[in-house]
């Protein structure tokens, strides 16, 4: 039988290569993905040739998605145990000073991205016994934070896709995880420009002390797998929202299977 199988986007470089390295170090076939090639390269560099491939992806690029998960699938052996769409940017400023062109690329990216990657994987998911679809939204998908305006809509957008998807694709065996981290200390928390990132910065740095790391995500990740919650916060304010979500959440999803029950 071929080792389990996980595919990550923005898998180059913070919580995605780090994730990357974890499932590795458990025995799994890794596909690395990420629209920045040359850190591609340089990330699937530091794993043994035979359990990795790279593929590039513009997760903006519906075409692109369904070209890599074929690609994936044969370096596989069809297998796909864990989808892990983490890909994710974001423009920080007042909602009134930024451009359409802001709005746009962190939707195209944070959404339409895992929309894609969620619609694109099914196949292989289905075909793989217990599999799980790994969402990345944030606490700002718990709450929104001011600045960040579109970024926290977009993450708000992931967990309702998530937990639509969970009950949907239940029927074919396979779970769907959110992964809602607080601040974490990657390149996405300094992918603003420099004085608007470090005004970020110590807004974070006053709020909780010090940003999460990417091993306390990675953590939160590799547990939820395994888990039978649908939402996983990272870090202290993150994880007391989610605990907090659970009990209306689990209503409204035994009432959806109810109804589904009934058609």
């Amino acid at each position: 039988m071929a080792m389990k199988a996980c595919f990550i986007t923005g898998a180059a470089s913070g919580i995605g290569l780090a994730t990357a390295k974890r499932f590795a170090a458990e025995g799994y076939f890794i596909g690395l993905s990420d629209v920045d090639e040359d850190a591609l390269a340089k990330a699937a560099a530091e794993f043994d040739p035979g359990q990795v491939v790279a593929i590039r992806l513009d997760v903006r690029n519906e075409a692109a998605w369904g070209l890599a998960l074929a690609r994936f699938g044969k370096a596989s052996g069809g297998r796909l145990d864990v989808m892990i769409n983490n890909a994710g940017l974001a423009r920080y400023g007042w909602f009134e000073t930024q451009t359409s062109a802001d709005w746009d690329l962190q939707i195209d990216v944070n959404l339409r991205g895992v929309i894609y990657g969620s619609y694109a994987a099914l196949p292989l998911l289905k075909a793989t016994k217990d599999s799980v679809l790994v969402n990345i939204a944030s606490s700002s998908g718990l709450s929104g934070p001011p600045r960040l305006a579109v970024y926290g809509a977009t993450k708000f957008a992931v967990r309702g896709l998530s937990e639509a998807l969970d009950l949907e694709y239940a029927q074919y065996g396979v779970r769907v995880v959110c992964i809602m981290p607080g601040y974490i200390d990657t390149p996405l928390l300094d992918s603003t420009a420099s004085a608007e990132g470090q005004v970020f910065r110590s807004a974070i740095e006053e709020a909780q002390s010090v940003p999460g790391s990417v091993e306390d995500v990675t953590k939160v990740i590799w547990d939820s797998i395994s888990s039978p919650y649908l939402h996983h916060g990272v870090g202290a304010h993150a994880e007391a929202q989610t605990v907090g979500l659970r009990p209306g959440i689990e209503a409204m999803r035994a009432y959806w299977k109810g109804v589904f029950a009934k058609t």
